[in-house]
């Protein structure tokens, strides 16, 4: 897994719910069928409100009409993203999308479990509101290692909350391949 993660930036409000992710009539494609998972990223972030979408410009869809995935590799994103149902295809949705990491400035806890029990999305959690600080477009890079964000378009750098052992989770693929790569897990 990348340590240092740069792409453009997707920007959206606070309390995006899991519905809004990944809207509940898509949640029955296949996780195992290659031809059905790209849906997933299809559509992600699909119901979003059109004016939230990419704000503050608003009406800016996170993956373009005919596209599976994202031009927009990190999002920027208010308090409690991931709020509403314990659905673990919100995350997955986003990375099959191209979603490398999210920065919000909280999470819903189960969304941000299942971020990191997957190994889906790195969830960065920043010390300040950010929606207002960066625009959907800006080109961003974060520095997993040292917890920062550095908008490359207008140069300025934000500070995040360090990742502790998340990062090694969601880099050996999720919870229980970290479980096996440490030899936490009973061999059978």
């Amino acid at each position: 897994m990348e340590t240092i993660i740069q792409g453009k930036a997707y920007v959206l409000g606070k309390n995006i719910d899991t519905d809004q992710i990944i809207p509940a009539e898509h949640l029955v494609y296949s996780l195992s069928d290659p031809k059905e998972v790209v849906l997933y990223g299809k559509y992600a972030l699909s119901g979003v409100p059109p004016e939230q979408g990419g704000l503050p410009q608003g009406n800016i869809p996170f993956v373009r009409e005919g596209e599976v995935t994202s031009d927009y590799t990190i999002i920027v994103a208010g308090a409690n993203f991931g709020c509403g149902s314990s659905r673990e295809h919100a995350p997955f949705a986003l990375q099959v999308a191209g979603a490398k990491a999210i920065v919000a400035e909280s999470y819903a806890r189960i969304f941000y479990r299942n971020c990191v029990d997957g190994g889906f999305v790195i969830p960065c959690e920043s010390t300040e509101s950010l929606a207002q600080a960066v625009s959907t477009g800006d080109e961003l890079k974060i520095d997993v290692m040292a917890n920062t964000l550095e908008n490359l378009t207008t140069k300025k750098s934000y500070k995040l909350n360090p990742l502790g052992s998340v990062f090694s989770i969601v880099e050996a693929g999720g919870i229980f391949a970290y479980a096996k790569k440490e030899n936490l897990m009973a061999q059978s």
